[in-house]
C-alpha cells in the first residue's frame, strides 16, 4: 500500500509540474524577426598629383566615369533601408581646386551630385557624410545609381607648385547601408 501511494504522489507530481510549466508554442515567431545588418565598403579612391595637373591643358584636369553596379543589383536595390555615405578629399597642391562627384543611372541620367571647393594647401582635411533615406536624400538615388562620375577642376594656375612633399587631391568614399534580409 506504501509503494500504491509512492507511486500515485509521484504521478500527481509529474502532472502538476507538466501542466504546470506547458506554454503554448509561438511559431509566429520568425515572421515578427527582422534581420537588417549594417553593410559598410569602400567606393572609391581616387588621386591626382600636382604634376599632372600642371601638365594638363585647360581647366578641366580629371574626368572619369565608374561603373558601379553594387548599388543597383538585386540583392542591394531591392532591400537598402538606408545610410550614408561619407567623403574625404585633401588638397596638398598649391591649386584652388572643385571636385564634383555624379551618381547616374542606366541612361547616364545624373540622379545626385556632391561639390567640393577646396582652396591651395595648407588646408584641413574635408570631411562630408551625405545620408540617404530617412530623413536625408531619397533612398532611390542609391538603388538607381549604376555609374559614378568624378570630375576635378584646377581653378588655379598651372605653374605653380606646393612647397609639401608629393602634393596631391586625394579623394576616398565609403558607404554604410542598412539592408533587410528578410
Amino acid at each position: 500500500m506504501k509503494a500504491f501511494g509512492f507511486v500515485a504522489s509521484c504521478c500527481l507530481v509529474c502532472i502538476a509540474f507538466l501542466s504546470s510549466c506547458v506554454e503554448e508554442q509561438d511559431f509566429d515567431q520568425y515572421d515578427d524577426l527582422a534581420i537588417e545588418p549594417v553593410w559598410e565598403a569602400s567606393i572609391l579612391y581616387v588621386e591626382a598629383p600636382e604634376g599632372l595637373i600642371n601638365l594638363t591643358s585647360g581647366t578641366n584636369f580629371y574626368s572619369q566615369d565608374f561603373n558601379f553596379d553594387a548599388f543597383s543589383s538585386d540583392v542591394f536595390a531591392d532591400r537598402v533601408i538606408d545610410g550614408s555615405i561619407t567623403y574625404i578629399v585633401e588638397n596638398t597642391t598649391s591649386k584652388e581646386l572643385e571636385v564634383s562627384i555624379q551618381f547616374l543611372d542606366d541612361a547616364n541620367n545624373v540622379l545626385d551630385t556632391e561639390t567640393f571647393s577646396l582652396q591651395p594647401a595648407p588646408t584641413a582635411l574635408l570631411q562630408r557624410e551625405i545620408a540617404y533615406g530617412g530623413t536625408g536624400r531619397s533612398i532611390d538615388i542609391i538603388r538607381n545609381t549604376s555609374s559614378i562620375r568624378v570630375n576635378a577642376v584646377n581653378l588655379g594656375d598651372n605653374t605653380s607648385t606646393s612647397d609639401l612633399p608629393d602634393p596631391l587631391i586625394t579623394l576616398q568614399s565609403s558607404g554604410k547601408f542598412r539592408v533587410r534580409l528578410k
